[in-house]
């Protein structure tokens, strides 16, 4: 990664001793079910990288619980501390969603009585028909492909202490928002949110949605290594997820191989591709920390804001 001003680069092995817990927190079946497909993730990886962050995390929660409390103090009256946001950003294929889920793990277990609940942003993507409507469908992805508005309302009742939040539920395998579906949020004490877009500028706001966020993460690699990962994770769906009649993608499972993998190498230059560089990278300068990928998605570097 291009060196940035603001970070300090931390090289893994120097990361690594910043801190260590003496146990594991997790088993190596439960590594499993975290794993996204095709995403290489290890026990070492675990222990060298993410429990650190953990580390650093609770940190940072422990100066936002203290600020809150000086509020309190302040105003001469009980505030009530509100959920500690976290947002994971990044490319398509690039991991962030088993970095969310591993994070979500680990805090659980470092906040015992704590509530850790994870959403990713594909819930407040329009629905099908809309960006049908719209004559956007091809740009499903892009940033006027959310209802970001929803998305930033949603944020500020979670952080205002509203409770039983309804939100839209999306599935892949329909490749669509579910309709009449919702997923209840319980105002949780930490909340991971996921997506490409969680550290993007919405169109037509005054607010980013990074603004809500009390720490952030951006999982980085160079594109040719995201494309390769986005290439193996389609054919490795090809003979498992889109086996199934009612998925989506089922049609190219059961056809060409070549003509499917011709057509997901053209979704990635024409569609990925372009919002990796034009939208995507450009909100990483906003992230607190930066892990940068090298091949086999190991977590070669990486990088703490210093202000």
């Amino acid at each position: 990664m291009k060196e940035q001003i603001n970070y300090y680069r931390i090289p893994r092995e120097q990361w690594q001793d910043f801190y260590t817990s003496g146990q594991m927190p997790l088993t190596e079946e439960e590594l499993d079910s975290i794993r996204s497909l095709n995403d290489r993730i290890s026990m070492k990886d675990v222990e060298d990288v993410y429990i650190p962050l953990c580390h650093l995390i609770h940190l940072y929660k422990k100066e936002s619980e203290s600020l809150n409390l000086s509020k309190g103090l302040f105003l001469h009256k009980y505030v009530k501390t509100p959920p500690f946001i976290i947002g994971i950003a990044g490319s398509v294929a690039v991991g962030k969603s088993t970095t969310a889920r591993l994070l979500q793990t680990l805090l659980s277990r470092l906040f015992k009585h704590q509530h850790v609940q994870l959403i990713t942003t594909d819930g407040f993507l329009y629905p099908n028909k809309v960006l049908e409507e719209r004559g956007i469908m091809d740009r499903k992805g892009f940033p006027e492909s959310y209802d970001m508005a929803k998305l930033i309302t949603f944020l500020n009742e979670i952080k205002s202490g509203e409770e039983n939040i309804q939100i839209p539920i999306y599935s892949h395998n329909v490749y669509d928002i579910v309709e009449g579906e919702f997923e209840s949020i319980q105002q949780p004490d930490i909340l991971i949110v996921e997506g490409i877009n969680t550290l993007q500028l919405p169109a037509n706001e005054q607010i980013y949605v990074s603004d809500f966020f009390d720490f952030s993460v951006f999982v980085d690699a160079h594109p040719s290594l995201i494309e390769k990962w986005y290439l193996e994770r389609f054919e490795a769906l090809l003979d498992t997820a889109f086996q199934d009649p009612e998925n989506y993608y089922y049609q190219y499972a059961i056809g060409d191989r070549k003509a499917a993998l011709d057509m997901a190498e053209d979704v990635w230059e024409k569609v990925n591709l372009i919002n990796l560089k034009e939208y995507i990278l450009p909100t990483r300068g906003r992230a607190d920390i930066i892990l940068h990928k090298a091949k086999h998605h190991i977590i070669d570097e990486v990088y703490l804001r210093k202000y």
